[in-house]
């Protein structure tokens, strides 16, 4: 099959598509899906370079990618949920599996997969479930009443974006920090806008910290309210009764299922930066790591 691959660390160029990758074969629980759309994240770009500070399940070559939005090509043994032609989206948890969506198919365990929005173009599709699982995991972490006040840094990238969708939903007061040119869109999800840079009200409830403001946002939290960090390292020590937590986003395809839902009805916006196609990668490469994109960078084969 092919695939978007590298065979060593380095910029953008490393990136070439082979056209003799194995075909994965489905082991029991798993789905193999054949890919219409994925997307670039960050993470793929620190793997690429070699600057990932952790190790690896397997060695090079790579092939990247973690969300999949596509068609259920071949159920494996015990996999009652999904058959051959379900139109589907999910995540392969790339930092265990090395198993790349950057691929004419990738295989995932069923558990980690939902029924696609319907209608939806596998495009827009695609840039949810990675990004969207995060927000909602980072909400359930803090596990607030409604009613309750949440701060978002980072608030107009893809996960702050589906953050504040999924608090207006959740009946939350949310306030996001953000650029200047994204004041339309951070209060257009109803939530209150605070310029970065600029002075940063105190007294929420919790504060979710995808900019990596770090610790210092923690003068924005009530006493005993919650922060959530961007990944475990980052988490602050907790000070006055403050739960300091840390995302690290799970496949949940139940999750994921009710999100779909808060697509299908609009609450929940899908944004797409830039399409590429695989020969395009390191394009898309470079488009994220100049940074300001709003809306996901696609791969589709």
């Amino acid at each position: 099959m092919r695939a978007v691959r590298y065979t060593q660390f380095g910029g953008p160029e490393v990136l070439h598509v082979a056209t003799d990758v194995p075909l994965p074969a489905p082991g029991p629980g798993q789905v193999r899906v054949r890919v219409a759309a994925s997307v670039v994240h960050p993470v793929d770009l620190m793997v690429r370079s070699g600057r990932f500070p952790a190790p690896l399940p397997t060695t090079l070559p790579y092939v990247p990618g973690w969300d999949v939005a596509g068609t259920v090509d071949e159920v494996g043994p015990s996999v009652t949920t999904l058959a051959p032609g379900a139109e589907v989206l999910g995540f392969s948890p790339w930092l265990r599996t090395t198993a790349g969506a950057h691929a004419e198919y990738v295989v995932v365990d069923a558990a980690a997969l939902t029924a696609a929005p319907t209608g939806t173009p596998a495009t827009e599709a695609a840039t949810l479930p990675t990004n969207g699982l995060a927000a909602a995991q980072a909400l359930d972490l803090l596990a607030l009443p409604a009613g309750s006040s949440v701060l978002v840094s980072g608030a107009a990238g893809q996960v702050g974006g589906f953050l504040l969708a999924l608090a207006r939903a959740a009946g939350l007061r949310a306030t996001g920090i953000a650029g200047d040119d994204d004041r339309a869109f951070v209060e257009s999800l109803g939530a209150t806008f605070v310029p970065r840079g600029g002075t940063v009200p105190g007294g929420f409830d919790a504060v979710v910290d995808l900019a990596v403001i770090g610790e210092s946002l923690l003068d924005a939290v009530r006493d005993g309210g919650g922060f959530v960090a961007a990944s475990p390292p980052l988490r602050p020590e907790p000070v006055r009764g403050i739960r300091t937590l840390a995302l690290e986003v799970e496949p949940d395809g139940a999750r994921l299922a009710d999100l779909v839902k808060l697509v299908d009805s609009g609450d929940l916006p899908l944004r797409v930066a830039a399409v590429y196609s695989f020969a395009e990668a390191a394009a898309a490469h470079e488009r994220l790591a100049a940074g300001g994109v709003r809306g996901g960078v696609v791969l589709v084969p």
